[in-house]
């Protein structure tokens, strides 16, 4: 009988309670707003009930709940640990096996069918990638500063997302870089996030401006960086700037060379490119004879820049769908379409705006009631709390994201454990970045690429996969608060 007492307190003190309900105002949001999105396409009787997302969400609430309290209260927390790997293992086959019995959805063979039910299993893989990464950088001799060792952790991490892009997942895959940040947490220089930004900036350089700006821009940037690391910043601005001022006119002296010019022949890109891929090995034998790190980061980062340059026209026009493609152009203003892929964009802009500051007030949304964005259930539900909710409603569900992924991190933090410090960095990171691309995307400063908001949107697999996800992260904090 005292043990039934003392154990009974200690689920009162171990268990994060604000998480708890943080989550649950979450949930019951979500399940407002999905009512609110979808009441005005038919009265709810009690034939038809089962039938609306509403009820089917509500559901797969109570469905979540009864997990979260399994996970929370009755499962060993060690377990989690032990099963990280084959779990892994299995989830990964079934991200290979969906891809040719997978049902096909809006153009994705990312779904089992289980006759009424769909299953995605992108969504737990999110959750097998974060325990392994955790069990990985647990181990006493990890260490990411080592080549094996960081090698092994970026596989983990990519091979999965490899293969939801095979499934035409590019949203889900897109997640997966938030893990660059659990990564950065555990030791990985912050260089490497650097790079990563550079890359991106270079690929829509390349799109929007010509490869050309984009080797100049690359250029600019690493000699920079080299000069910054060696103290020689002066030296930067007297010698390399002059060059690469210079260098930006070259274009337009070719121009007005005229068409029939030796120099109308010569492509303005080979002008950079050509003596930096001459000049490269010789840049390499100084390094490695002046065992010179920084030098070696600049040779790699030249190189892998040239790379994305090169690669930006075939990975745009032969990798990616029309669809995405048309996406991306509409967001970095390529082309204007806003009857076509812009308009779920246009009508969420519209329907947030017109929602001032403090909404048209629940169910009286017009936008919302008559069904003008598309998806607004799932992918759209953030345009549904601006339009009803208007400024302060949002402000309050991005508030309420803000302190689940403030409190998982304070907790990870407290730790005492790596595995539970990094699985919910791990947490946090995948919460992030759904909440920023999708609320990126409402608002137009995202691609449109269908990805959910967590807890929020309707789906009976992302709401079950993130409740599991973040109550096995309050399930292993639990066990360690047991012994302080």
């Amino acid at each position: 009988m005292q043990y039934d007492r003392l154990y009974h307190r200690d689920i009162r003190k171990t268990i994060d309670g604000k998480l708890v309900v943080c989550y649950l105002l979450l949930v019951l949001t979500g399940l407002l707003n999905i009512y609110a999105s979808v009441h005005a396409m038919g009265e709810l009787t009690f034939v038809n009930a089962f039938e609306s997302r509403a009820m089917k969400q509500l559901v797969w609430m109570l469905a979540s709940v009864a997990v979260a309290a399994l996970i929370l209260l009755v499962i060993n927390p060690q377990l989690w640990e032990v099963i990280s790997l084959p779990s892994y293992a299995i989830v990964v086959m079934m991200l290979v096996a969906v891809i040719f019995v997978g049902g096909d959805i809006k153009g994705s063979n990312s779904w089992f069918k289980l006759g009424a039910v769909s299953f995605q299993p992108a969504e737990i893989s999110k959750i097998t990638t974060s325990l392994v990464l955790a069990a990985l950088i647990n181990r006493p001799d990890f260490r990411l500063s080592k080549i094996r060792d960081f090698i092994i952790a970026a596989a983990v991490i990519v091979v999965p997302m490899l293969i939801i892009i095979a499934e035409k997942e590019t949203g889900s895959a897109l997640v997966y870089l938030g893990f660059v940040f659990v990564l950065y947490r555990e030791g990985l220089s912050g260089w490497f996030l650097f790079c990563i930004t550079v890359m991106i900036l270079l690929f829509i350089l390349t799109l929007t401006a010509s490869p050309y700006v984009s080797a100049l821009v690359l250029c600019s940037i690493v000699t920079f960086c080299y000069h910054l690391a060696n103290g020689k910043v002066k030296r930067w601005v007297l010698t390399a700037v002059p060059v690469i001022a210079s260098a930006a006119f070259v274009p337009k002296l070719f121009s007005a060379a005229g068409e029939t010019s030796f120099l109308s022949r010569i492509q303005p890109l080979w002008i950079i490119i050509g003596p930096v891929l001459i000049s490269l090995p010789i840049k390499a034998f100084k390094a490695f004879r002046r065992k010179s790190l920084s030098a070696w980061i600049s040779i790699i980062s030249v190189v892998a820049g040239i790379l994305v340059i090169l690669s930006t026209d075939f990975v745009f026009n032969k990798v990616l769908k029309d669809h995405q493609r048309s996406r991306i152009e509409v967001l970095l203003g390529m082309k204007e379409d806003p009857t076509g892929v812009g308009y779920n964009v246009n009508q969420s802009l519209i329907a947030i705006g017109s929602g001032g500051f403090t909404g048209k007030g629940y169910l009286n949304g017009t936008q919302t009631a008559y069904g003008f964005v598309p998806e607004q259930s799932t992918d759209f539900i953030f345009c549904t709390v601006g339009e009803e909710w208007g400024f302060v409603g949002c402000v309050a569900v991005i508030g309420l994201y803000v302190f689940l992924i403030w409190g998982i991190i304070r907790d990870a933090e407290q730790s005492r454990s790596a595995f539970t410090r990094v699985y919910g960095y791990c947490v946090a990171s995948i919460i992030f970045m759904h909440l920023f691309i999708n609320v990126g995307m409402t608002v137009g400063l995202m691609p449109v690429i269908g990805i959910p908001l967590p807890l929020l949107s309707y789906g009976g697999s992302s709401l079950l996969s993130f409740t599991i996800m973040i109550f096995i992260f309050l399930a292993l904090d639990r066990q360690e608060k047991r012994y302080f």
